[in-house]
């Protein structure tokens, strides 16, 4: 069995544009059928915050492997220096079930996360067209997710970028990503004082904390793109009038206290609504809209599909450059 640890994955290196072509091809595979993907439970006891959830699943076509990961989610974490989130990935081989790879490390998870904010950043530039350098990115939450987040934006969108608005209420430490190795070390990354001064100034906003309680009380401009990663951070009348709403799967979604539970419960907002990020990227329901008038929130409650792709591109770049550990 193949064994990747975080050092392992840390020097196989992330490539922004192949993973999220990984997230594409996943998309299309599963648009054929070809993919088996349950309902992920949730274990919780104790502290209520706390969950750690199994995500198993199977994905065919050019991918063709099965797995399952098993990923804890401990808020309070953070407040005893300790990562927010644990998780290890272990994938199968399809015909035979014998288990192939595990990778013991949250990188996985984390990259499955930016590489699928990249594929909807994408299609939504693709029907806006901004001039070079026009676009104002802003991650609110600075943990791992808006770390891998804003490194992913810098390699795949720097030509775009502007300008890169930075927050989080412990503070901010751009020294610890790999900002300074990019282009975008030019002085285009700005440390906001505030939520409200990153929300007003962006054109994207990429939201990656463990907040609590619901604080962005403020409808975002026209012609905004949320990227809602962190799922519980809008109050009702901040996205109520939001005209596009995108989800990664309705069922996973609509429950668990999130932002799309929270619009369907409280504003009445139903499946048949939204669009699939398959609507996205097969139909390509974007271009038809008018990117500058209407905000569009994208809300992704993470597909089991997708970790697992994701896991088999870095279980394939090991392969390639001898990168892992082989267990007896």
């Amino acid at each position: 069995m193949l064994y990747l640890g975080e050092s392992h994955l840390q020097e196989i290196g992330f490539e922004w544009n192949e993973l999220t072509g990984v997230i594409r091809r996943a998309i299309e595979t599963m648009e054929q059928g070809a993919f088996a993907q349950p309902l992920k439970p949730y274990l919780r006891y104790g502290d209520p915050r706390n969950r750690i959830i199994a995500m198993p699943a199977y994905i065919g076509g050019s991918i063709r492997t099965a797995g399952i990961k098993w990923i804890a989610s401990f808020p309070g974490n953070v407040n005893a220096g300790l990562p927010r989130a644990h998780s290890m990935t272990i994938l199968n081989d399809a015909d035979t079930g014998v288990p192939a790879a595990v990778l013991n490390a949250p990188s996985v998870s984390a990259a499955r996360t930016a590489a699928v904010s990249g594929l909807m950043l994408r299609h939504w530039l693709a029907c806006r067209i901004p001039a070079p350098r026009s676009l104002r990115v802003g991650i609110i939450g600075w943990g791992p997710i808006g770390r891998f987040h804003a490194e992913m934006c810098a390699q795949l969108f720097e030509p775009s970028i502007e300008r890169l608005y930075l927050y989080d209420i412990r503070g901010v430490d751009a020294g610890a990503s790999r900002l300074g190795e990019s282009a975008l070390s030019d002085g285009r990354v700005i440390i906001a004082a505030s939520w409200e001064e990153l929300y007003a100034a962006c054109d994207v906003v990429i939201t990656c904390t463990v907040s609590e309680s619901r604080y962005i009380d403020a409808a975002p401009a026209p012609g905004t793109l949320l990227l809602d990663v962190s799922l519980r951070d809008y109050t009702l009348g901040a996205i109520a009038s939001v005209p596009t709403i995108v989800v990664d799967d309705w069922a996973e979604v609509c429950r668990e206290n999130t932002d799309i539970e929270l619009l369907h419960r409280d504003g009445g907002l139903r499946q048949e609504d939204t669009i699939s990020l398959g609507d996205v990227v097969v139909r390509e329901k974007l271009r038809g809209l008018d990117a500058a008038a209407g905000s569009v929130l994208f809300c992704p409650m993470g597909m089991a599909v997708f970790d697992v792709a994701v896991a088999d591109w870095f279980v394939r770049r090991s392969l390639e450059t001898g990168i892992g550990l082989t267990l007896e």
